[in-house]
């Protein structure tokens, strides 16, 4: 378990070989909840590493420790597409409103 947030990681290991390598992670949100957006890839049966993945994580910290609450995991390339045309749609949509960054 972590305790803090930057020793939160979507590394995976098993029998001392490392199945799941985090490539990057960028922290969304920060407090007693934890947003973070990870850049993976997992090792396949043949022991090669697969193409990156992302997941969503949420996080709360409690006793101390920061323990997983949720995931997300983008499935693919397109999937991951789709929500980045969303979210930039919604985007310009609330910039053009006059939304200010902070609401």
């Amino acid at each position: 378990m972590a305790e803090t947030i930057d020793e939160i990681t979507c590394t995976w290991e098993e029998n001392g070989t490392v199945t799941v390598e985090e490539l990057d992670k960028v922290i969304l949100s920060r407090g007693s909840w934890v947003t973070i957006i990870f850049k993976f890839r997992e090792m396949a049966k043949s022991g090669e590493y697969g193409a990156a993945k992302f997941t969503l994580r949420r996080y709360q910290k409690r006793n101390g420790v920061y323990r997983q609450q949720s995931k997300f995991n983008i499935s693919s390339l397109a999937q991951a597409r789709g929500i980045l045309d969303a979210l930039q749609g919604w985007v310009n949509e609330a910039a053009e409103a006059g939304q200010s960054e902070d609401e």
